[in-house]
């Protein structure tokens, strides 16, 4: 595979995952909701890590939520608020799930680092003379010290395999969707699905905002103990969970219905709601162990050695792609064994000013284009006009997949979204994440406004390769991708205090091109789709 490189930065020990999971900042001026869809965000992008046996960085995001659910939300200012003091008490009772969770991740990241060290003693012991300090410095890897990559077999080069890259998306989307429509049609309702998805984990802070929410009672001493024994156990040398956490029922009790959110609530600036999502084993035997598999009709039918392949989205009178399997014969016998996302990772293509990496978003190069068919009446108005970016996360790379146009409201300057519940109910209904959003400036030139500044900062806490897309169509430039730097952007941002419209920030480097260079890639052929919401 074009630009891939076998592994040679060590895996991460458990303490050293752990420690990095703590390295972030607790802003108590980010208004409460936002850390708590931030929440959400993360326990999502771990199970995806998860099935994809990516368990470093499955661990590092669970441990990162842990902390920031039991540890920061309690002491964020508004956090005593009888509504938002139910969100906390909600979400913090998901604590022990994830302190089991992570139980779980420890012993393959152990086993793995364990051989690591082994393999390092036996070298040294033949006088080969490397020692483990000079692989950690040789070269600074960044690599070393991201648990997502640290230890791969093999990491690929998002720049020299976007046909790969895309490929992989179009299979993985498809078969995603399949399932969903699968569900749907054995009768199981989307709220059922959801429940079933996401176990009972996801957005029971939401219910909790509303009065009618019950979350379960969990003393805050248990998780604080909780939390406690699990940061002792990081070396290794405890293995038994605290009785409080081995003794709760595994699965949660349903929780009740999200509720409908008031249209009439509005805010300063518009933020994501980031969505629900477990993405599906390609496991064939799990697949075929489905409950459905399993029904009655099947005994009258001898079984179908062929069945396995009713996974593959693609239909069977279509002709055989024998170019593409001449061109990366590699590739798509990879992607035939439905092993493809877990024998490799796409490692990231930038890093946020702090050192932190950035994976790579993958951007359909025809997007702006046909979000500004859906704008042009709006801009020949002189109105803004602003969309959402959703897409999935597949191999340590995130895809675009769709615009979402949520129903807004829009003056020359100013474009802000209403009824967000019907967004946020769409994005968890077809199993969307959020990575960004794009916007018009119908008569200025392109650039991020301290508005775009304000609003995007929401963006991008919640996921760091967050992008706003800036489109200008009467100007030169006409178009940019851009994120905040970080440091100085954000932390400018975060702690502006100044209330007016459009105001100066003191900081000049605030944001920067995210497409060239950066971590955006424009990639050829990949599908998408525009979704309109506001009302005809």
């Amino acid at each position: 595979m074009a630009g891939s490189t076998l592994q040679t930065s060590r895996p991460m020990s458990v303490k050293e995952i752990a420690l990095k999971a703590e390295e972030f900042d607790f802003d108590p001026y980010i208004a409460l909701k936002y850390w708590l869809r931030t929440a959400s965000t993360l326990l999502r992008e771990a199970q995806i890590y998860e099935q994809e046996r990516n368990d470093q960085q499955a661990y590092f995001l669970l441990m990162r939520y842990a902390i920031l659910v039991a540890e920061k939300l309690p002491t964020h200012p508004s956090a005593a608020e009888p509504d938002n003091r139910r969100a906390v008490k909600a979400i913090r009772g998901t604590v022990p799930e994830i302190l089991d969770k992570l139980e779980v991740l420890k012993p393959p990241i152990n086993a793995r680092y364990s051989a690591w060290q082994k393999a390092l003693e036996r070298r040294r012991e033949v006088s080969i003379g490397i020692s483990e300090e000079g692989l950690r410095s040789k070269g600074r890897d960044p690599a070393a010290s991201d648990p997502a990559v640290a230890g791969n077999t093999t990491t690929l080069s998002a720049a020299e395999n976007s046909d790969l890259a895309v490929k992989l998306a179009h299979k993985e989307i498809r078969r995603r969707d399949a399932a969903r429509k699968a569900t749907r049609q054995a009768g199981v309702s989307e709220e059922e699905e959801q429940e079933r998805r996401t176990a009972g984990v996801w957005d029971d802070w939401e219910a909790a905002l509303s009065n009618n929410g019950r979350p379960a009672p969990q003393d805050d001493d248990e998780i604080r103990r909780n939390m406690e024994a699990s940061r002792r156990r990081m070396d290794g040398s405890h293995d038994i969970m605290p009785d409080g956490v081995r003794k709760r029922v595994s699965k949660p009790p349903p929780r009740p219905p999200r509720p409908e959110q008031p249209k009439s609530v509005q805010s300063d600036y518009r933020y994501p709601s980031i969505s629900k999502s477990q993405p599906l084993q390609y496991n064939d035997a799990s697949y075929d162990s489905r409950p459905r598999s399993r029904s009655p009709r099947t005994t009258n039918f001898p079984p179908k050695p062929p069945k396995e392949r009713f996974e593959d989205p693609i239909p069977f009178w279509e002709p055989p792609r024998l170019p593409e399997k001449a061109i990366a014969e590699p590739e798509d016998t990879s992607m035939s064994n439905g092993k493809l996302s877990s024998s490799f990772t796409f490692r990231p293509s930038a890093y946020l000013e702090n050192g932190n990496p950035l994976r790579t978003v993958f951007l359909p190069p025809t997007l702006r284009e046909r979000f500004l068919q859906y704008a042009a009446p709006n801009t020949r108005k002189n109105l803004e006009t602003c969309g959402m970016l959703c897409g999935t996360l597949i191999s340590n790379a995130l895809f675009i997949s769709k615009v979402v146009i949520p129903e807004q409201e829009s003056t020359s300057d100013t474009c802000e979204t209403i009824n967000e519940s019907a967004f946020f109910d769409y994005c968890a209904s077809e199993d969307l994440m959020v990575l960004g959003w794009i916007h018009t400036h119908p008569s200025q030139t392109c650039f991020m406004s301290s508005r775009d500044l304000h609003t995007h900062a929401g963006y991008q806490i919640m996921m760091p390769e967050s992008i706003a897309i800036v489109c200008a169509p009467s100007k030169t430039p006409s178009w940019g991708v851009f994120r905040m730097t970080d440091p100085p952007g954000m932390q400018a941002v975060l702690n502006c205090r100044k209330t007016g419209l459009f105001h100066p920030h003191d900081e000049t480097n605030i944001y920067t091109d995210a497409l060239r260079p950066g971590h955006v890639f424009e990639a050829e052929g990949m599908e998408f789709e525009v979704i309109d919401m506001r009302p005809k």
